[in-house]
Protein backbone atom coordinates (compact mmCIF):
# COMPACT_ATOMS: atom_id res chain seq x y z
CA UNK A 1 0.00 0.00 0.00
CA UNK A 2 2.82 2.51 1.12
CA UNK A 3 4.94 1.41 -2.06
CA UNK A 4 1.70 1.77 -4.48
CA UNK A 5 0.88 5.55 -2.06
CA UNK A 6 4.11 6.67 -3.09
CA UNK A 7 3.52 6.40 -6.41
CA UNK A 8 0.75 8.65 -6.46
CA UNK A 9 0.37 12.10 -7.68
CA UNK A 10 -2.68 13.93 -7.09
CA UNK A 11 -2.98 17.35 -9.40
CA UNK A 12 -4.55 20.45 -7.94
CA UNK A 13 -8.31 20.11 -8.04
CA UNK A 14 -8.19 16.09 -8.70
CA UNK A 15 -9.05 13.40 -6.02
CA UNK A 16 -8.04 9.62 -6.20
CA UNK A 17 -10.36 6.97 -4.52
CA UNK A 18 -8.89 3.83 -2.71
CA UNK A 19 -11.31 1.21 -1.68
CA UNK A 20 -11.34 -1.83 0.84
CA UNK A 21 -8.50 0.26 2.75
CA UNK A 22 -8.44 -1.07 6.27
CA UNK A 23 -8.40 0.89 9.56
CA UNK A 24 -4.63 0.48 9.92
CA UNK A 25 -4.18 0.83 6.79
CA UNK A 26 -5.95 4.14 7.13
CA UNK A 27 -3.57 5.15 10.07
CA UNK A 28 -0.10 3.66 7.89
CA UNK A 29 -1.31 5.73 5.14
CA UNK A 30 -2.08 9.14 7.33
CA UNK A 31 1.73 8.64 9.76
CA UNK A 32 3.44 8.32 5.58
CA UNK A 33 1.91 11.30 4.38
CA UNK A 34 2.58 13.65 7.16
CA UNK A 35 1.11 16.67 8.82
CA UNK A 36 2.68 19.05 6.34
CA UNK A 37 0.88 18.22 3.50
CA UNK A 38 -1.04 20.29 0.92
CA UNK A 39 -3.63 16.99 0.34
CA UNK A 40 -6.92 16.04 2.24
CA UNK A 41 -8.42 12.86 3.13
CA UNK A 42 -11.64 11.96 3.66
CA UNK A 43 -12.52 8.08 4.98
CA UNK A 44 -15.73 6.65 4.40
CA UNK A 45 -16.17 2.68 6.11
CA UNK A 46 -13.30 1.59 3.42
CA UNK A 47 -13.14 4.18 0.94
CA UNK A 48 -10.60 6.64 1.05
CA UNK A 49 -10.71 9.87 -0.39
CA UNK A 50 -7.19 11.78 -1.27
CA UNK A 51 -7.80 15.55 -2.72
CA UNK A 52 -5.41 18.15 -3.72
CA UNK A 53 -6.74 21.16 -3.37
CA UNK A 54 -7.00 24.47 -6.07
CA UNK A 55 -5.19 27.53 -4.79
CA UNK A 56 -9.04 29.12 -5.26
CA UNK A 57 -9.94 26.96 -2.36
CA UNK A 58 -7.06 27.42 -0.38
CA UNK A 59 -7.98 31.67 -0.76
CA UNK A 60 -11.39 31.07 0.20
CA UNK A 61 -11.10 29.47 3.20
CA UNK A 62 -8.35 31.36 4.55
CA UNK A 63 -10.59 34.31 4.74
CA UNK A 64 -13.79 32.73 5.43
CA UNK A 65 -11.82 31.64 8.57
CA UNK A 66 -10.35 34.59 9.51
CA UNK A 67 -13.98 36.56 9.15
CA UNK A 68 -15.15 33.42 11.64
CA UNK A 69 -12.21 34.52 14.10
CA UNK A 70 -12.83 37.82 13.58
CA UNK A 71 -16.53 37.52 14.53
CA UNK A 72 -15.93 34.89 17.61
CA UNK A 73 -13.23 37.37 18.95
CA UNK A 74 -16.12 40.72 18.58
CA UNK A 75 -18.54 38.70 20.43
CA UNK A 76 -15.99 37.63 23.14
CA UNK A 77 -16.51 33.76 22.76
CA UNK A 78 -13.66 31.69 23.52
CA UNK A 79 -12.53 29.50 20.69
CA UNK A 80 -10.21 26.97 19.30
CA UNK A 81 -9.38 26.98 15.79
CA UNK A 82 -7.57 23.77 14.54
CA UNK A 83 -7.45 24.48 10.58
CA UNK A 84 -7.29 20.96 8.98
CA UNK A 85 -7.07 18.56 12.07
CA UNK A 86 -7.78 14.63 10.82
CA UNK A 87 -10.68 14.02 12.95
CA UNK A 88 -11.74 10.07 12.70
CA UNK A 89 -13.92 7.22 15.14
CA UNK A 90 -13.09 3.73 14.47
CA UNK A 91 -15.62 2.74 16.24
CA UNK A 92 -17.91 4.38 13.16
CA UNK A 93 -14.96 3.66 10.60
CA UNK A 94 -15.35 7.09 9.36
CA UNK A 95 -12.53 10.38 8.93
CA UNK A 96 -12.29 13.67 7.42
CA UNK A 97 -9.94 16.61 7.16
CA UNK A 98 -12.20 19.97 7.18
CA UNK A 99 -10.88 23.09 5.68
CA UNK A 100 -11.23 24.42 9.00
CA UNK A 101 -12.78 24.15 12.14
CA UNK A 102 -13.41 25.91 15.40
CA UNK A 103 -14.50 24.17 19.09
CA UNK A 104 -16.55 26.92 20.18
CA UNK A 105 -18.76 25.62 22.81
CA UNK A 106 -16.88 22.56 23.56
CA UNK A 107 -13.35 24.20 23.43
CA UNK A 108 -12.93 24.51 27.45
CA UNK A 109 -12.97 20.27 27.35
CA UNK A 110 -10.20 19.96 24.91
CA UNK A 111 -8.13 22.80 25.93
CA UNK A 112 -4.99 21.65 26.58
CA UNK A 113 -5.00 18.36 24.65
CA UNK A 114 -2.03 17.52 21.93
CA UNK A 115 -4.14 14.82 20.70
CA UNK A 116 -7.87 13.86 20.21
CA UNK A 117 -9.73 10.63 19.65
CA UNK A 118 -13.23 11.24 19.12
CA UNK A 119 -14.41 8.57 20.97
CA UNK A 120 -14.21 10.08 24.13
CA UNK A 121 -13.86 13.82 22.88
CA UNK A 122 -16.37 15.74 21.44
CA UNK A 123 -15.86 16.80 17.89
CA UNK A 124 -15.19 20.56 16.43
CA UNK A 125 -18.64 22.57 17.12
CA UNK A 126 -18.19 23.85 13.43
CA UNK A 127 -16.58 23.14 10.36
CA UNK A 128 -16.17 24.62 7.39
CA UNK A 129 -16.09 23.25 3.89
CA UNK A 130 -14.88 25.10 0.65
CA UNK A 131 -16.46 23.20 -1.84
CA UNK A 132 -14.79 24.32 -4.93
CA UNK A 133 -14.40 20.25 -6.77
CA UNK A 134 -17.52 18.96 -5.21
CA UNK A 135 -15.28 17.48 -2.26
CA UNK A 136 -17.89 17.62 0.65
CA UNK A 137 -18.95 14.89 2.79
CA UNK A 138 -21.67 16.06 4.84
CA UNK A 139 -22.67 11.96 6.07
CA UNK A 140 -19.01 11.82 7.95
CA UNK A 141 -19.76 15.27 9.92
CA UNK A 142 -23.12 14.09 10.43
CA UNK A 143 -21.53 10.34 11.73
CA UNK A 144 -18.89 12.33 13.89
CA UNK A 145 -22.01 14.48 15.56
CA UNK A 146 -20.44 17.79 14.06
CA UNK A 147 -23.14 20.30 15.22
CA UNK A 148 -22.82 22.51 12.20
CA UNK A 149 -20.94 22.66 8.69
CA UNK A 150 -20.53 25.64 6.69
CA UNK A 151 -20.56 24.71 3.46
CA UNK A 152 -19.28 27.59 0.50
CA UNK A 153 -20.19 26.63 -2.98
CA UNK A 154 -20.42 28.62 -5.93
CA UNK A 155 -19.90 31.83 -4.22
CA UNK A 156 -23.12 31.14 -1.70
CA UNK A 157 -22.96 30.01 2.07
CA UNK A 158 -25.11 27.08 3.18
CA UNK A 159 -25.33 27.13 6.76
CA UNK A 160 -26.00 23.21 8.03
CA UNK A 161 -27.23 22.89 11.30
CA UNK A 162 -27.08 18.92 13.18
CA UNK A 163 -30.65 18.61 13.83
CA UNK A 164 -32.42 14.34 14.82
CA UNK A 165 -29.04 13.03 13.65
CA UNK A 166 -29.20 15.02 10.12
CA UNK A 167 -28.35 18.44 8.38
CA UNK A 168 -30.77 21.40 7.65
CA UNK A 169 -29.91 23.75 5.62
CA UNK A 170 -30.80 26.91 7.88
CA UNK A 171 -30.67 30.87 7.28
CA UNK A 172 -28.97 31.18 10.96
CA UNK A 173 -25.52 29.99 12.42
CA UNK A 174 -26.87 28.01 15.96
CA UNK A 175 -22.93 30.17 17.19
CA UNK A 176 -23.91 33.55 15.90
CA UNK A 177 -27.64 33.74 15.79
CA UNK A 178 -29.89 36.33 14.31
CA UNK A 179 -27.04 37.87 12.52
CA UNK A 180 -27.49 37.30 8.33
CA UNK A 181 -24.30 35.74 7.81
CA UNK A 182 -25.39 33.60 4.91
CA UNK A 183 -25.55 36.65 2.53
CA UNK A 184 -22.36 38.95 4.43
CA UNK A 185 -19.75 35.85 4.46
CA UNK A 186 -20.19 35.90 0.63
CA UNK A 187 -20.10 39.42 0.31
CA UNK A 188 -17.32 40.38 2.45
CA UNK A 189 -15.20 37.36 0.96
CA UNK A 190 -15.48 39.39 -2.31
CA UNK A 191 -14.51 42.67 -1.29
CA UNK A 192 -11.26 40.87 0.30
CA UNK A 193 -10.43 39.98 -3.55
CA UNK A 194 -10.40 44.00 -4.72
CA UNK A 195 -9.96 45.30 -1.48
CA UNK A 196 -7.09 43.27 0.41
CA UNK A 197 -7.39 41.05 3.75
CA UNK A 198 -6.83 43.78 6.09
CA UNK A 199 -9.17 46.13 5.37
CA UNK A 200 -11.83 43.70 4.70
CA UNK A 201 -11.39 42.47 8.29
CA UNK A 202 -11.62 46.23 9.67
CA UNK A 203 -14.78 46.49 7.53
CA UNK A 204 -16.44 43.14 9.05
CA UNK A 205 -15.31 43.81 12.45
CA UNK A 206 -16.98 47.12 12.23
CA UNK A 207 -20.25 45.19 10.84
CA UNK A 208 -20.16 42.82 13.58
CA UNK A 209 -19.39 45.88 16.29
CA UNK A 210 -22.87 48.08 15.00
CA UNK A 211 -24.89 44.40 14.79
CA UNK A 212 -23.81 43.92 18.24
CA UNK A 213 -24.96 47.44 19.48
CA UNK A 214 -28.48 46.48 17.55
CA UNK A 215 -29.17 43.79 19.39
Amino acid sequence: MLLELKRIHVPPGQRVLLKDVTWQELETILEELGDRRAARIAYDKGILEIMAPLPEHEYDKEIIGDLVKALLEELDIEFLSLGSTTFKNQLMAQGIEPDQCFYIKNEARIRGKKRLDLTVDPPPYLALEVDITSRTHPNIYEALKVPELWRFERGKLQINVLQDGHYLDLQESLNFPKLPLVGVIPQYLEQSRTAGRNTTLKAFRLWVQQQIQQQ
